[in-house]
């Protein structure tokens, strides 16, 4: 929740409420003075409604003068979300509860509260209504009627949310949608120009915008925003973002149809030339009492143009998935509604969980997640990163001007794999040399990437990534779903198991603990190490003799990803003769898994010869409490007898785990 902090101002007799917290003057307006506002530093002055018209309404009698016209501030993107208020009602109640005091009203002193999506949940935003000006003017955002403020109020409620007006200037339109919402959206690429997706991405982007086209005559039910570059501009990669009001088939004089789609200018003025602008050559081919009632659809900022110039002159489209007033998801691509959904957070720790890409070793490190599908249904699974922050607290959006060196300031390039499994007892290494079942392709430098499918029954394990190792980042898995789901992370996934090409192997699995004070001893540079619980094995002569690895070890800690203790392991030799905790403490390991590393699990695959051994896991330094379970497989002959019974009787301080679960 972000509060007003309150101060007091009287006017005609009432206490008016000033938001300290988000005061009127150059600190609300600029970040770093790195936009064209920058020039208007000591030019704004601010002024509530009242004083700038006499009678200031939140809404307009005619709602076509309640849509939004851009001002100073190049926030064309976040207006062009807004739209979506003025066609959805449940929405607009959500964003901005009804029934506070206006102006006129004698409760009203000065303050509106608006709810904003943020990671996951409603966040509440308190603003006074001091607005900024040049000449008693609203400088920034408007609507159309000069008397209607819920646009300017709003605008406010989002640049105190991010922590300035200046940190409104670009963004995606796909990112205000959500933040609307609370839903989905998503951008596909119509052309070659200003899109970051690779060419052979760009036909699956339009044939998934062809096909919301086929599905929907009314295309504010899905909130559809389009950008171009703006004149003069492009070679700098700046964009302008507008609205697509409606489309729909005219049939012509010839007997053909052109499908024709109205579209509206944040700017309020028209930007376009062409067949259909005005009294253009287009309207001629067009029955002329349908060519009149088309035109007078137009409004201030809109215009006319046909598909054919759509899908070649702008360079993508966003999507928004509709909301019922149920508050349950649609989708765009069959209609349904998808009434089942979950949520979980997560995060990438370097050196812990942030294994970055397929094409790194340490992938399978990244966090996961179950996904068990109840019934064969439409699944949509999106993850949501958190903006990295730059000495604030505050949200902030990703610039919609795609400049790459500033976009990726903000986001790291993520991915979304999901791979089906028959049972949650798995060989983790083996299931990651197999394809996914689904994906979302390629590591993309958005807030948030979507992955769509139809699953069948089962289980699926979800896997989020960074192309980079190592990049840090918390973000929202989101699963919504015709048929019944649930969602849980994998928080003590399965050790990898051995594979069986070269021999058969017994594999053993035992927990303990490190407790403080007792049985945390830490690493081999401390006294204490030998308080570290032992783990006595043997090694046989038959698997001895036998040439290569023949015990693997793996020690898995249970811990969260947050808060992970350094781990490693000696294994020691046991003289004949001698128990395990009668061994020299001046003895040297015969083989060792360190350095000691912040990770979920640490291995070592190892040749020893026969005999008698201890493993002693430790943490790097003593008296760091956790339990942590640890794997033993060791390569048998067939005809050896299991030596598991001689493990279990050998050891009493240690439990058996005969199933591994997540």
């Amino acid at each position: 929740m972000v509060t007003a902090g309150e101060g007091r101002t009287q006017r005609g007799g009432e206490a008016l409420v000033e938001d300290l917290d988000f005061p009127s003057d150059d600190t609300s307006l600029f970040s770093d003075s790195s936009t064209p506002i920058s020039r208007l530093q000591g030019n704004i002055t601010w002024w509530r409604p009242q004083e700038i018209c006499q009678s200031p309404v939140l809404f307009p009698d005619n709602i076509n003068l309640g849509h939004a016209k851009q001002g100073l501030l190049g926030d064309c993107w976040f207006l062009c979300a807004c739209t979506v208020l003025l066609k959805n009602k449940h929405l607009l109640n959500k964003v901005f509860p009804p029934d506070q005091p206006q102006w006129g009203d004698s409760r009203y002193r000065g303050v509106f509260q608006f709810c904003f999506w943020q990671q996951g949940h409603w966040t509440e935003v308190t603003i006074d209504d001091r607005l900024p000006c040049i000449n008693s003017t609203l400088c920034f955002s408007r609507c159309h009627s000069p008397t209607a403020f819920w646009v300017a109020l709003l605008e406010k409620a989002y640049a105190k949310l991010h922590g300035s007006y200046e940190r409104l200037w670009a963004g995606q339109v796909s990112e205000a949608l959500v933040d609307l919402t609370g839903g989905l959206a998503e951008r596909w690429s119509l052309g070659e120009g200003g899109s970051e997706e690779r060419p052979e991405q760009r036909p699956e982007s339009e044939k998934c915008f062809l096909a919301v086209k086929k599905r929907s005559c009314d295309p504010l039910s899905h909130n559809l925003s389009i950008s171009l570059p703006v004149l003069g501009a492009s070679e700098l990669g700046q964009y302008h973002a507008l609205t697509v009001m409606e489309w729909l088939d005219v049939k012509m004089v010839s007997g053909s149809e052109v499908r024709l789609l109205r579209i509206r200018n944040p700017w309020g003025r028209c930007c376009w030339g062409g067949a259909w602008i005005g009294s253009g050559a287009g309207w001629s081919s067009v029955d002329p009492v349908c060519a009149s009632d088309l035109q007078a659809r137009v409004a201030e900022g809109e215009f006319w143009l046909d598909e054919a110039e759509f899908m070649s002159q702008f360079d993508d489209v966003t999507v928004g998935y509709p909301i019922s007033e149920e508050g349950h998801l649609k989708s765009i691509y069959t209609g349904s509604l998808l009434k089942h959904s979950h949520q979980l957070p997560g995060r990438w720790v370097k050196g812990h969980s942030a294994g970055g890409s397929r094409n790194s070793s340490s992938y399978g490190t990244n966090p996961k997640f179950w996904l068990k599908v109840s019934d064969r249904g439409e699944v949509l699974v999106s993850l949501l990163q958190q903006r990295k922050r730059k000495n604030t607290e505050k949200y902030a959006q990703t610039p919609f001007e795609d400049s790459k060196n500033t976009k990726h300031q903000h986001y790291r390039a993520t991915a979304l794999h999901m791979w089906k499994v028959e049972k949650k007892r798995f060989n983790l290494s083996r299931m990651l040399n197999k394809p996914p079942c689904a994906s979302t392709h390629c590591h993309a430098y958005e807030r948030e990437v979507v992955l769509h499918g139809q699953l069948e029954p089962g289980y699926y394990l979800l896997i989020p990534s960074t192309y980079q190792p190592g990049a840090e980042a918390r973000f929202l898995v989101r699963v919504f779903s015709s048929s019944s789901i649930s969602l849980s992370a994998l928080k003590s996934p399965a050790p990898s198991l051995p594979l069986t090409i070269d021999g058969e192997w017994e594999t053993s699995y035992f927990r303990g603990s490190w407790s403080e004070g007792t049985t945390a001893g830490g690493g081999r540079n401390f006294l204490s190490h030998w308080q570290n619980p032992c783990f006595p094995f043997t090694v046989s002569d038959d698997s001895a003799v036998t040439p290569g690895v023949n015990v693997r070890i793996t020690l898995h800690q249970s811990r969260p990803d947050t808060d992970l203790h350094p781990i490693g392991f000696h294994i020691y030799k046991v003289p004949e003769g001698v128990s395990a905790q009668s061994i020299p403490r001046d003895e040297d390991p015969v083989a060792s898994c360190v350095p000691h590393c912040y990770t979920q699990d640490v291995s070592l695959a190892c040749s020893l010869p026969s005999g008698a051994y201890t493993i002693l896991p430790s943490t790097y330094e003593p008296n760091c409490s956790a339990s942590f379970t640890l794997s033993l497989a060791r390569r048998i002959h067939r005809k050896v007898v299991k030596s598991q019974e001689r493990l279990g009787r050998a050891i009493q301080e240690v439990s058996h785990i005969s199933v591994m679960q997540s």
